[in-house]
């Protein structure tokens, strides 16, 4: 799993074309919006998860059984908009001061891995509110492959006032989506942005071991198409940026000589050794700012198909580099 941040400024032309998806897409305007409670309550339901841990051995069983509802080709699958994968849930931070103790860090905002673990939780639903079929539980377990995007509108988030998630599919592939999804906060009477997430999912048959299809996406207007051929350009520069990796391909001149002027700027001109270095001004050395982290994981921690939840790994990740970030500075 892989976890790239940007940070941006300004208001960007999505949230435009979120709010003309929220008039035709899945609305709850004569009730409250759903919580993320609510959102992984319908995860487990959508999957048949087990509830206890006493019986998950039977619900995955129950899930092989699903493999004869899986598609043989894409092209059987009925294609989708991005209007029917529209989802909005609500994180009611001011209305609900014991949800908001669970959400608050040491400097009093909002803990950023409690919100990476809810974008991973929104994005495999709204994913399956695209592929949603006719049966009662779904052949698929749709699982996060990278966070491809973050960008930053606010730095720090109030614990203090409610949060609003939208999102959509905005691209598919055969097996693969990826997913949109925006963070608002409300203040006053409006909700202003506060990030813009880019996931990709990937679907896999009922026990996980191969890759499974998924409904085509069909854009809706010059709006949407734009967004369709932006996932199109992302899945272009991952699969470049893959084939680029240093496990398949040397280091270019360019990586070759910033290492050598790293070498070069630490070696001890007075015994030119390997054994004798010199720290350069303003540095520490990088096994200085190492940490290391140890979780042992138990049921509590496990996803809707008993594995650790990807969410969960995300959070504690983001915190460990957080820690080391300040380690460091």
């Amino acid at each position: 799993m892989l976890l790239a941040v940007r940070c941006l400024s300004g208001c960007p032309a999505s949230h435009l074309l979120s709010r003309s998806l929220m008039t035709a897409g899945t609305m709850y305007s004569k009730g409250q919006l759903p919580d993320m409670n609510a959102v992984r309550d319908t995860l487990r339901a959508i999957v048949g998860a087990s509830t206890n841990w006493s019986d998950h051995v039977q619900a995955m069983e129950e899930r092989k059984s699903l493999q004869s509802l899986l598609a043989k080709k894409q092209e059987d699958l009925p294609a989708r908009k991005m209007k029917d994968s529209y989802i909005e849930v609500s994180l009611p931070l001011g209305s609900q001061p014991q949800l908001r103790e669970k959400y608050l860090n040491v400097y009093n905002n909002v803990r950023f891995g409690r919100i990476l673990e809810d974008l991973d939780s929104l994005g495999v639903l709204i994913c399956y509110t695209h592929t949603k079929a006719e049966s009662d539980k779904t052949p698929l377990s749709i699982v996060t492959a990278l966070v491809d995007k973050i960008d930053l509108q606010k730095h720090l988030i109030s614990p203090d006032c409610d949060i609003k998630f939208t999102g959509h599919v905005s691209w598919v592939g055969k097996t693969s989506m990826e997913v949109k999804m925006h963070m608002l906060q409300l203040h006053g009477d409006v909700y202003s942005p506060v990030l813009d997430a880019t996931f990709v999912m990937v679907a896999r048959d009922p026990e996980n071991k191969r890759p499974a299809y998924v409904n085509p996406l069909v854009p809706d207007g010059p709006e949407e198409e734009n967004l369709f051929q932006q996932g199109e350009s992302n899945k272009m520069r991952r699969v470049a940026f893959s084939t680029a990796s240093l496990l398949k391909m040397a280091p270019t001149g360019e990586e070759r000589n910033i290492v050598h002027d790293l070498f070069l700027n630490t070696l001890d001109s007075r015994t030119v050794s390997f054994r004798s270095r010199i720290l350069p001004p303003n540095s520490i050395w990088m096994e200085d700012a190492k940490l290391k982290g140890l979780e042992i994981c138990h049921p509590q921690q496990r996803n809707i198909f008993n594995r650790i939840f990807g969410g969960f790994l995300m959070r504690k990740a983001y915190e460990l580099g957080w820690a080391t970030a300040c380690s460091y500075g």
